[in-house]
């Protein structure tokens, strides 16, 4: 029985992993796997983005362990307000886009099967919803790569064309230096939490607690907003979005930039004001000025384009960079103990 957010969260994931799994016993029977795959996919948002609200107005902490993963390294998933906002982000999103995609994929129907672009749509949604609930360091890597292969194999999905196993490639290049930097960060926070005597620091309950001396702080920090960053297309890290985004379905493009990169900027937050939570002025300095960068140069790109998938590739970095600058002056007027204005 469903009686909290976190569970219902949870059916949303389960449900979008057993269309994906369902999806190849009817690949001989493409309309029908077309009709019922985004049917429950749109469900599977329904219920994720409902779980958010839920999670935001209600204010309270879920929070669940899963026997797998590696032995004594459980999954720790945890529902807060910060998640439950994402979740109604990307829930909502991925309904509207899922709802869509029944007649936009259906155009592919006779030109080539449809049936791995299914089953990975699924894994990236269930891959970005696992990411905000992640609540400890495996999990979220984990969670992560899903989001990454998954979205990787969407955008070469009509690999016959070489500018899209390019854009592919570089895109799967630029998302996995990325998460080892993040896995970086993560080990500093972790090392710090239990002294390297036990493998309990990988949960992010124990990186809350941990005792940074500013120059490891620093370290964690940055090695953090780089990885997400880049997943974010924050400039000079933006390189594969325009590539990416305009060979992409266009449903894919729609949740990569609707959403995904927002999975980056979930990240950035989580990781700055929730498991380090001290920071001094200048890191809020250069995100603001990273963020202002991003704000400018994603419009004057955009300005000169004519395709118009890769204009919305740019704005989506101009609209990053205004969400930076907005993280950027939360974390000046935090560290000036200023909290009203930090989150205004």
């Amino acid at each position: 029985m469903i009686c909290d957010p976190m569970s219902l969260a949870g059916a949303s994931v389960l449900l979008l992993f057993a269309t994906a799994l369902l999806a190849p016993l009817f690949r001989r029977q493409q309309k029908f796997l077309i009709t019922l795959s985004f049917a429950l996919a749109t469900v599977a948002s329904f219920l994720g983005a409902a779980a958010g609200i839920w999670a935001v107005s209600s204010g309270a902490v879920n929070q669940a362990v899963l026997p797998i993963g590696l032995p004594d390294l459980p999954f720790h998933l945890r529902l807060d307000a910060l998640s439950g906002f994402f979740l109604t982000v990307i829930g909502l999103l991925s309904f509207f886009v899922s709802i869509y995609s029944v007649g936009y994929i259906k155009g592919y129907l006779g030109q080539r099967p449809v049936t791995s672009l299914i089953i990975f749509y699924c894994l990236f949604i269930a891959g970005m919803l696992m990411v905000v609930l992640a609540d400890d360091a495996l999990c979220f890597l984990v969670s992560w790569e899903i989001m990454a292969a998954a979205s990787y194999f969407l955008v070469i999905f009509e690999n016959e064309r070489l500018e899209n196993r390019r854009a592919a490639f570089l895109y799967l290049v630029v998302a996995h230096v990325g998460a080892i930097a993040i896995l970086l960060s993560f080990g500093v926070l972790a090392g710090f939490a239990t002294k390297s005597e036990s493998f309990s620091g990988y949960t992010f309950d124990a990186m809350r607690t941990a005792q940074l001396p500013l120059e490891w702080a620093t370290a964690a920090f940055f090695l953090s907003f780089f990885g997400f960053a880049a997943k974010a297309g924050v400039i000079p890290l933006h390189v594969w979005l325009p590539e990416a985004h305009p060979v992409a379905p266009s449903n894919v493009s729609a949740l990569m930039s609707g959403v995904m990169l927002k999975t980056a900027i979930y990240g950035i937050v989580r990781v700055t004001f929730d498991l380090i939570h001290v920071f001094p002025v200048w890191w809020g300095a250069i995100v603001l000025s990273l963020g202002l960068i991003s704000a400018v140069m994603g419009v004057l790109y955009a300005l000169m384009q004519h395709d118009l998938k890769r204009l919305l590739a740019y704005h989506s970095v101009e609209n990053i960079g205004i969400i930076l600058i907005g993280i950027g002056l939360a974390m000046i007027f935090k560290s000036f103990n200023l909290p009203l204005l930090a989150a205004l």
